[in-house]
């Protein structure tokens, strides 16, 4: 039988798929998109038709409903998935024209500190615009829903692993 607990919106192609279409489906219904992007916190993105839509979804699944709701609200400022890199490895690479990082050294050490899921909510969305909307949705998820320890350092490992560092003389 299936562990309805390990649920990976980046390895099981159900959890996946459920969740692109309702990402995609913010796309033809802009004020669903709309009511999401308006709320200040996860408390806020429970009361939203949409996240309901996906809960709903993904009905087979256990599903903790605080990280649900904190992975709706942030996929709703998500423009475009790519899926080229992981998010991490995307935070650490520059923007064209630039040699920096586009999440720099100082914030993402700040977001490996964060415990709370309204916090975590508020930082990803900052973070979703620093990379332009343009972010791994399926790797965004699966960091958000087992936000923990182990998560974190896999996120520091890649992101150091691929940020220039400039050496000092």
């Amino acid at each position: 039988m299936e562990n309805k607990n390990a649920i990976s919106f980046y390895s099981d192609p159900k959890a996946r798929q459920i969740l692109f279409e309702w990402w995609k489906n913010l796309d033809e219904n802009r004020g669903m998109r709309a009511d999401l992007r308006r709320c200040h916190n996860i408390n806020e993105v429970a009361f939203t038709p949409s996240f309901h839509s996906l809960r709903k979804e993904l009905y087979e699944f256990r599903i903790n409903q605080e990280a649900l709701a904190t992975i709706a609200g942030v996929l709703s400022h998500v423009k475009n998935s790519d899926t080229n890199s992981n998010l991490s490895v995307q935070m650490a690479t520059p923007k064209p024209g630039s040699q920096k990082a586009a999440v720099s050294d100082l914030r993402f050490r700040r977001l490996l500190t964060i415990e709370d899921r309204n916090e975590l909510f508020a930082t990803m969305i900052r973070v979703v615009r620093l990379l332009e909307g343009r972010v791994n949705i399926f790797d965004l998820a699966n960091s958000i829903y087992w936000w923990n320890e182990r998560t974190k350092k896999q996120w520091a490992y890649d992101y150091y692993g691929n940020i220039s560092v400039e050496k000092k003389k």
